[in-house]
């Protein structure tokens, strides 16, 4: 057995993984694109649009989030064994015992569809009669192209053996082992005709001569590096950039949110690589690694030897070859020219690096199987532990696995993963452990006390990888937040910063979001289409969407718009071709707003308004109360307060005419509303609030009815907004990044280059939030989202379908101090946009929203202690309303007391009598003349009668 291994062989390292660790395609966003995927070309050509998180190129024009700019070529991370775009690689073909020359897969774009092109093994002509060799070709196996992708992207070449047939000539045939057929082509033992025996002394003097010729080189390697030394010009190992994976962290920085990139690497150094674990890789891979100058001549000549004479290929590679072929891009085909171009490579950085760094450098590089590149990351995967934690035993395994770390599907050899292959994993651990005893790197009684460590089941490296999660909307706005911070572009990447995906995939970032995992797994109990939610067996168009904000900070704690980053955000932007969508109308939650803006303009809450439905002047809009009947309540009397509770739209029109709809879309926009649409338009035309003037847009497009929230807004925006309000009116920017660390390739320490800034501002009046807050303390309770033993403000909304009886968009938004959650329940189904429970019920904010909403509030809020909300401090003109006030009917007093002194408690029952300062028309003076009768009709709780008792009155 080689002990070097060579990728050229059959069961060398020749099955390299796919873009994400394992056999198929990539399919993750933030990796470049797998050959194997036929949309590749076309997501990867636009890199991350401009503004917000981009998309591009998803079916049914579907308004994807995470497009993600890949490379035509993969680079450094094109593995050997896959179709390269450049070229139809293709997996070594063996040939037929005998002397036949199998031509090489010919170069060229593998076409969607079709396959590369192989050149067939060249067979010299039969003689004609005799025992002489069969006439044709050896056929090859054509390289398989699997999914073809555009650009000439493919997956793995599958090549065949080479299969000669032959002719049958002359005495034995073909099946006769004396005859043509016999041996696999090799000459039979009968008399063959002179010219033929001619032919076959010439061809084997030509072998000797070509094997003693590659014999003299490779031992005169030295020369042959010296003669082409100055002419081969390659970089040093720091000056390469191996793709580094991003990690992105919950706030505990335990939780992965995502990972991203092509390879899952972390680099360390050679100290944080324990001895033993160094040289159980040195005794698997290169026994003399320490005592060579980088390439072993004997290895070669033997090597050499070995394949001239028709011996199994062997590549006999050292460590520092090995590291150069993984490095360097032009090293990856497999040719003795590519033999020469690495032995001088390896000379090279034999010179300029100790065998420590050499090294380093080779076990940061190398594929350890299961998605894992680098001894870090296998480490981690194989046995759930950090490389400088790694024991003897532990580093063996590891070991044994680099040469063959997964199944060659050429070969059907299973690898040396003991997931796959245990037997053969132990043969090969037994194989390094020796060498280490052999090499006096461990001595034989402790070899002889260790025994085969317990390694974790499968689980790939790569399978937390990509945005495919209900978390990988989050990966969106991490992406938007570092080019705020100018790390890198959401479009095309600049002379000085890459585009923001390019960076997360290849940059190593460790980024720890503001997503409290907790909460995170309580938003999607609730929200997400699960058993548990009080959406599972609802209708399969429904779809919700939750968002929860801290707001003494604005860090986004909970996150949920769908099941995948990869797909629509329905809690946030999404970008389709420059089309910005994602808002939903929010029908009466917008009314916050509006309060706060009546409010700030000195209405009072308790200030009259006139709620009959009417038709706007000049116009066909007709306000009303989305079904509810006001002349059975407060009809042309209804103070701002109860038409807030009520949900009465009328009121808040009046409101919104009197103090501009612009007031309105001003206070939307403090308290954090970002992005509003027009709907008069398809698609609607969207509006970035935080750069346009509100007075430029209001009344034209949004018009008074924006009071009561007719134009879209998204979940975000909503939430962002409430927590201003809980926050008695200070803006936090809603924000998902609170750490970020980059690693440096060469030391491997993590350094910090950004992190979260506060910058609260008093964008709010306090009395106007608090007051606000007084009012909407009043809405849970009513609709299935109080929290037992709680104070919560909230609020409602719903928003038609097409003047239909139906709804089309559902809300339940709210706060305590502690958290602010907004919930949206609509249609993902264009062709069902209805909203209603498989009962068929139309469904409102005070249904499905508001009981999702209170099953995660319920559970963020278990633990916590329970906090007051402000009450009402009565600011504001009470005179300010378009309505009337309620005539009171005058106070009756019954001519007797009831018996006990006015009532017996000085002014009745009535608990308004009891204050400082009673109202004189309803509360008479206290006290008053002993009774001597009561109301036998009235109850004694209502403070029954008090004849001519100045104090028996109250009820």
């Amino acid at each position: 057995m080689n002990s070097y291994g060579d990728p050229s062989s059959a069961r060398g390292r020749a099955q390299y993984p796919g873009a994400n660790g394992d056999h198929g395609a990539a399919d993750d966003p933030y990796q470049r694109p797998s050959r194997d995927d036929p949309g590749a070309a076309s997501r990867s050509s636009d890199g991350d649009r401009g503004g917000w998180p981009a998309n591009h190129g998803r079916a049914g024009g579907t308004s994807a989030r995470a497009s993600v700019s890949g490379r035509a070529s993969s680079g450094r991370a094109t593995p050997p064994g896959r179709a390269s775009a450049d070229g139809g690689w293709a997996a070594p073909v063996s040939p037929a015992s005998g002397s036949a020359s199998v031509g090489s897969a010919s170069p060229g774009r593998a076409r969607v569809g079709g396959r590369a092109g192989v050149g067939s093994a060249s067979v010299p002509d039969a003689p004609g009669s005799g025992g002489g060799y069969g006439a044709g070709r050896a056929s090859v196996g054509t390289a398989s192209v699997s999914g073809g992708g555009a650009n000439g992207a493919a997956g793995r070449a599958r090549v065949g053996r080479a299969v000669v047939p032959v002719s049958p000539a002359g005495p034995g045939g073909p099946d006769d082992p004396n005859g043509p057929g016999g041996r696999r082509g090799r000459r039979g033992s009968g008399d063959l005709d002179p010219a033929a025996q001619k032919r076959a002394k010439k061809r084997k003097r030509v072998n000797m001569l070509i094997a003693a010729f590659a014999v003299f080189i490779m031992l005169a390697g030295g020369g042959v590096v010296a003669a082409t030394w100055y002419s081969t010009s390659v970089p040093m190992p720091d000056q390469l950039e191996l793709p580094l994976s991003t990690t992105i962290y919950a706030a505990n920085k335990k939780d992965v949110v995502a990972k991203l990139g092509d390879e899952n690497r972390q680099i360390v150094t050679s100290k944080q690589i324990p001895q033993h674990v160094q040289r159980a890789v040195a005794s698997a891979e290169d026994r003399n690694f320490y005592t060579h100058d980088g390439i072993d001549y004997a290895g070669i000549a033997r090597a050499a030897w070995n394949n001239f004479t028709g011996g199994s290929k062997q590549g006999a590679s050292t460590i520092t070859q090995q590291y150069a072929r993984n490095a360097y891009e032009n090293l990856k085909d497999d040719s003795y020219q590519r033999k020469v171009k690495e032995a001088i490579l390896a000379s090279k950085l034999n010179d300029q690096f100790d065998k420590d760094e050499i090294m380093q450098h080779y076990l940061n590089t190398i594929y350890f199987g299961r998605g894992a590149y680098g001894i870090e990351i296998a480490a981690q995967t194989y046995f759930g532990k950090s490389a400088s934690k790694l024991n003897v035993a532990e580093g063996a395994v590891l070991a044994a696995v680099i040469k063959q770390p997964q199944i060659d599907e050429a070969t059907g050899h299973k690898g040396f993963d003991p997931a796959d292959n245990l037997e053969e994993a132990k043969g090969r651990w037994d194989y390094v452990l020796n060498g280490m005893v052999e090499k006096t790197w461990l001595s034989a009684e402790e070899r002889a006390k260790l025994t085969y460590p317990k390694v974790l089941p499968r689980k790939s490296a790569n399978e937390a990888f990509g945005v495919k999660t209900p978390r990988g909307n989050v990966v969106n706005y991490v992406k938007a937040e570092m080019a705020e911070r100018g790390l890198c572009t959401l479009g095309a990447p600049t002379a000085g910063k890459l585009d923001c995906s390019t960076a997360l995939r290849d940059r190593g970032y460790k980024i720890t979001t503001t997503i409290d995992w907790k909460l995170q797994k309580e938003a999607e109990n609730a929200a997400q289409r699960k058993k548990g939610s009080p959406i599972y067996d609802e209708p399969k168009n429904l779809m919700a969407a939750l968002v929860s904000v801290e707001p003494k900070t604005g860090k986004v704690l909970a996150y949920y718009g769908g099941d995948s980053g990869a797909d629509y955000d329905y809690a946030g932007l999404n970008t389709n071709d420059g089309v910005v969508s994602g808002g939903h109308p929010p029908g009466s939650s917008f009314k916050v707003y509006t309060l706060a803006a009546a409010i700030e303009a000195g209405i009072s809450i308790d200030s009259i308004w006139d709620a009959r439905p009417f038709t706007v002047k000049d116009t066909e809009i007709r306000v009303q109360n989305a079904g509810r009947d006001v002349r059975r309540t407060c009809d042309q009397s209804c103070t701002l307060k109860e038409s807030t509770i009520k949900s009465y739209n009328v009121p808040f029109y009046h409101v919104t005419e009197k103090i501009g709809a612009d007031k309105v879309l001003s206070m939307a926009r403090q308290a954090g509303v970002r992005t509003m649409w027009e709907t008069k338009d398809i698609p609607p035309k969207w509006h970035d609030l935080a750069k346009e003037k509100p007075e430029e847009l209001a009344p034209d497009p949004f018009f008074n009815v924006v009071a009561y929230g007719q134009y879209p807004i998204t979940v975000l925006d909503h939430a962002n907004g409430l927590a201003t309000l809980a926050n008695g009116g200070v803006y936090n920017k809603a924000h998902f990044i609170e750490l970020i660390e980059q690693q440096d390739p060469e030391t491997g320490q993590w350094k910090k280059i950004g992190g979260a800034k506060a910058d609260p501002k008093q964008r709010i009046r306090k009395d106007v939030a608090d007051e606000v807050t007084s009012v909407l303390k009043n809405i849970p309770k009513e609709n299935n989202g109080n929290i037992e033993g709680r104070e919560e403000a909230g609020k409602t909304g719903t928003w038609e379908y097409a003047k239909t009886e139906f709804n089309a968009h559902a809300w339940m938004v709210g706060y305590t101090p502690q958290y602010a959650t907004a919930v949206w329940v609509g249609s993902k189904d264009s062709k069902k946009p209805e909203i209603k429970t498989k009962d068929g019920g139309n469904i409102g904010g005070s249904g499905l929203p508001a009981e999702i909403w209170q099953q995660y509030m319920s559970k963020a809020l278990a633990g916590k202690t329970a906090m007051s909300l402000p009450d009402s401090k009565d600011i504001g003109d009470k005179e300010a309303g378009n309505g009337k006030k309620k005539e009171l009917p005058p106070p009756t007093f019954p001519d007797q007391g009831g018996g006990n002194n006015g009532g017996g408690n000085n002014g009745g029952g009535n608990p308004i009598c009891q204050g400082p300062n009673p109202p004189p028309l309803i509360c008479p003076p206290a006290g008053g003349d002993p009774g001597t009768g009561g109301d036998p009709d009235l109850p004694p709780d209502d403070g029954g009668g008090g004849g001519n008792g100045r104090g028996g009155g109250g009820g």
